[in-house]
C-alpha cells in the first residue's frame, strides 16, 4: 500500500471494525487511530473507556463479534458476585474485560496520562499502530432528554436509549487539549489522508471534533478527508443512531443527512450499494462518492473495505 500516513477518527464498535481493517492493510508506522473518549466514565472506582477498548480489542483480535462489544469468550463471575453483594450492576463488566480497566485505572492513579496508558496496554496486546485518545483531559458526553441531562452511559446502557433526545453537550471539551498523538498526526508533513470511520456522527465523532483545534486543523489540511457512512439502505446498522436521527433530525434523508452533518469537513464519502440512489445528489454538492459494500461481518470484509477506502483517495 503506497502513500503517506493515515489518520483515522473512530468511535466504538462500527468504527473499530474499519480501524482494524486499516491496521491490517497498512504498515503500523503509517497509521494513527484517534478515538472518542466522550463515552468514558468512572464506574466502581475504575476508569472505563468503551470506545478505546473496542478499538484495542478489535485490533488485537479479541473482540466479541457476536455480542458486538467486549471480549470474546467472556465470563461474568464478578458481576454475579457483585449482584449478590448489592452492588451497582447496571453496567456489565466481564471478567477478562475487567483486567483492562484495572490496569488503566492503576496507571492513571500512578501518574500516567491516558495516552501513555493506552499506548502501553495496546503494545502489551501486540498492536503496532498508534491508538490515541482524542484528549488526555476529561470530556464527557451528556444527553439532553425530556427528563433533563443524562450522562451518556446512563442514557445508553442504564436507560437503554429509551428517553427522547433533544440535544447533546460535551462537558469539559472547551478546556480540553488535543492528546499529543492526535496533535502530532495532524501536524505530520506526510499526512496523506484522514478517514472518518463509520461511527455515530453525533455521539462518537462530534465529541472528537469538539476538542479545541481539531476541526480547524482538519479543515486546513491539504489532503483527502474521507468518511464511510454509518448508514446502509438509509438505516443505521446498530446502536442508537436510527432513533437519534428521528428525534434530532426529523425529515433528514439517508446519506444527505450525513453529508449535511459533516459539511465541508469531508471531501469524499463512501456509501453502501443499497444507497446508490444517493450518489448523484451527493456528487452534485461537490463530494466525491464511492459506492461499495460497507457492511463488515468478518475480517475479510474489514480489510476489503479498508483497501477500497484508500484506493478511492489514490492510496493504492
Amino acid at each position: 500500500m503506497s502513500g503517506g500516513h493515515v489518520l483515522a477518527l473512530s468511535g466504538g464498535v462500527g468504527g473499530a471494525k474499519l480501524a482494524a481493517g486499516l491496521a491490517a492493510v497498512l504498515p503500523p508506522e503509517r497509521l494513527t487511530i484517534a478515538v472518542n473518549t466522550g463515552d468514558d466514565f468512572e464506574h466502581l472506582g475504575l476508569t472505563v473507556c468503551p470506545d478505546i477498548d473496542s478499538v484495542v480489542y478489535a485490533l488485537a483480535g479479541l473482540n466479541d463479534t457476536v455480542r458486538g462489544w467486549g471480549v470474546a469468550d467472556e465470563t461474568w463471575q464478578m458481576m454475579g458476585m457483585l449482584r449478590r453483594l448489592g452492588g451497582e450492576d447496571w453496567f456489565n463488566l466481564g471478567d477478562r474485560d475487567l483486567a483492562m480497566h484495572l490496569q488503566r485505572s492503576a496507571g492513571l492513579r500512578g501518574g500516567e496520562t491516558l495516552s501513555q496508558v493506552t499506548a502501553r496496554l495496546a503494545a502489551a496486546l501486540g498492536i503496532g499502530a498508534a491508538v490515541v485518545p482524542m484528549s488526555d483531559d476529561a470530556v464527557r458526553t451528556q444527553v439532553l432528554t425530556e427528563a433533563g441531562w443524562l450522562d451518556f452511559q446512563r442514557y445508553f446502557v442504564g436507560e437503554q436509549c429509551r428517553p427522547v433526545v433533544r440535544g447533546f453537550r460535551f462537558q469539559g471539551a472547551e478546556q480540553a487539549r488535543m492528546a499529543p498523538g492526535l496533535a502530532a498526526a495532524l501536524a505530520r508533513v506526510d499526512l496523506a489522508a484522514v478517514v472518518v470511520c463509520p461511527s455515530n456522527p453525533y455521539l462518537s465523532v462530534d465529541p472528537l471534533l469538539a476538542v479545541p483545534g481539531v476541526r480547524a486543523a482538519l479543515l486546513a489540511l491539504d489532503c483527502p478527508r474521507i468518511a464511510v457512512s454509518p448508514l446502509i439502505g438509509g438505516q443505521a446498522v446498530k446502536g442508537p443512531l436510527a432513533k437519534l436521527i428521528g428525534e434530532i433530525a426529523p425529515g433528514g434523508e439517508g446519506n444527505a443527512l450525513i453529508a449535511n452533518h459533516y459539511g465541508t469537513l469531508l471531501t469524499h464519502l463512501v456509501i453502501d450499494r443499497r444507497d446508490d440512489a444517493d450518489a448523484e445528489a451527493l456528487r452534485g454538492r461537490g463530494l466525491s462518492v464511492t459506492v461499495t459494500a460497507t457492511l463488515m461481518r468478518e475480517s475479510a470484509d474489514r480489510e476489503r473495505l479498508a483497501r477500497e477506502v484508500l484506493a478511492a483517495i489514490g492510496m493504492e
